[in-house]
């Protein structure tokens, strides 16, 4: 396991180099979309997906389960998810508020589909959970244009083609 860093040496991690994270779409029989509201920075006040940093020497397949055990007290695997790719997200701010430092994530996406019964439940980087359907979360000035992302065609066919 990796050694903690203080936060004046993470920030200069974050200054210098992009973070590599997991993005967790989870999705009820219904097809809504579990988001949560916030309360950490970046992306503070908004209502987004679950999901978090991998870490030094993490596997992506560790990381994905600690991620559901930690974020939604959930005990999932990797093989129940489907990869949607990875996605830029690009932050002008960063954990600590520090001016002129923004954060830059690598974002692996990957969906997740609740089986009915299944219930699941935020963590404490959240003051609230909600259901959404995916219409509503694309006109919603409280959802995050990082999670609009992964529910918009024009986006994604954007980004697959300007590889090309």
């Amino acid at each position: 396991m990796s050694q903690k860093l203080n936060d004046e040496a993470f920030l200069s991690i974050i200054d210098a180099t992009p973070l590599v994270s997991i993005d967790l779409i989870i999705r009820d029989v219904t097809g809504a979309v579990l988001l949560g509201k916030r309360d950490n920075r970046p992306a503070q006040g908004y209502w987004f997906v679950p999901g978090g940093r991998i870490r030094k020497n993490e596997t992506i397949e560790s990381a994905f389960k600690r991620l559901c055990e930690v974020e939604l007290c959930l005990e999932m695997n990797i093989s129940e998810a489907r990869c949607l790719g990875p996605y830029d997200h690009i932050y002008k701010d960063n954990f600590a508020g520090k001016s002129g430092v923004g954060t830059h994530y690598v974002a692996l996406a990957y969906e997740i589909s609740l089986p009915e019964g299944l219930q699941c439940q935020l963590d404490d980087q959240h003051s609230g959970q909600q259901w959404w359907p995916v219409e509503q979360l694309l006109t919603s000035d409280v959802v995050h244009s990082n999670t609009k992302a992964y529910f918009d065609p024009a986006y994604c066919y954007a980004r697959l083609n300007s590889s090309k």
